[in-house]
């Protein structure tokens, strides 16, 4: 179990979704109401009527202009192939009926031990959190254990209080990270209060700030400096990140990333990747 944590620094956060081994969990158990991020709605433990017979999506590439751009700001953190292939060794829900509601489940409760492991990896990763190290190695494999628990303990799992565990250790991290960065002159500003919806805040001086939850939805973050911040949780649906610099940020994830808005010039961590909407 500890070279499999030392192998995970040394290569890509290994808690990414990997769809083509998932039976397509998240496009049943999920439901969602017509909005402006589905145009449709559907009840949970019902197929979306795009999904395939091989649990694929048949519109992957035309979600965002089909109307369904709230699927691609959704991450299960590789939950959804850990409870199709290991969970349930392989039996889906289409030949297994009697399985689909309890697989249908199982999945949320996996999905947030794995963002927590998503989390910790990244941690464990950072040469900052040395003085930690080893709580974040205890932390990986007792929530690793949680994640292969039988189907009934893990549906009986009081999942809340595991989460305010890992939860201090990623708070220790964020004060590593950004303990020797000079607070900028909008700091204040934003850590007075977590709601920033349409704040105007290009070109702010945000390094090393706290962002934990903020809402940016649909603020204005052109050319704001935004490195070395603590951005989990950070509400970032149609902020403007365009020549935004996030090097060095934090517990950002791919799915907050797609769901802003940016261009070629917005940089971000090295192991997220320019949606493609940013450049149409």
């Amino acid at each position: 179990m500890f070279q499999q944590l030392i192998d995970n620094v040394n290569s890509p956060n290994p808690y990414r979704a990997v769809c083509e081994q998932c039976f397509g969990l998240c496009c049943v158990a999920l439901p969602y109401a017509k909005s402006a991020d589905f145009a449709f709605n559907k009840d949970g433990g019902t197929p979306c009527h795009h999904l395939q017979a091989d649990y694929r999506c048949g519109i992957h590439q035309q979600l965002r202009s089909s109307g369904l751009r709230g699927c691609t700001v959704y991450e299960c953190f590789g939950a959804g192939q850990k409870v199709s292939r290991m969970t349930y060794n392989g039996k889906n829900w289409r030949d297994n009926p009697e399985l689909a509601k309890e697989m249908f489940d199982v999945l949320p409760v996996m999905q947030q031990l794995h963002e927590m492991l998503y989390y910790l990896t990244e941690a464990l990763s950072l040469e900052d959190t040395h003085p930690i190290y080893e709580q974040l190695q205890k932390a990986i494999v007792e929530t690793e254990q949680l994640t292969n628990l039988n189907t009934t303990t893990l549906l009986e799992l009081h999942v809340p209080t595991h989460r305010a565990f890992v939860n201090d250790l990623l708070l220790q991290t964020s004060e590593l990270v950004r303990a020797k960065v000079k607070i900028g002159p909008q700091h204040s500003k934003i850590i007075r209060g977590r709601d920033c919806i349409g704040a105007k805040l290009k070109g702010a001086s945000l390094k090393g700030a706290n962002l934990r939850g903020v809402l940016f939805i649909a603020a204005d973050l052109r050319q704001a400096d935004m490195r070395k911040t603590d951005l989990i949780g950070a509400d970032l649906r149609d902020a403007d990140l365009s020549g935004a610099n996030l090097i060095g940020s934090i517990f950002l994830t791919q799915a907050q990333v797609n769901s802003a808005n940016g261009d070629r010039k917005t940089q971000l961590p090295s192991a997220l990747t320019i949606p493609a909407h940013w450049l149409e």
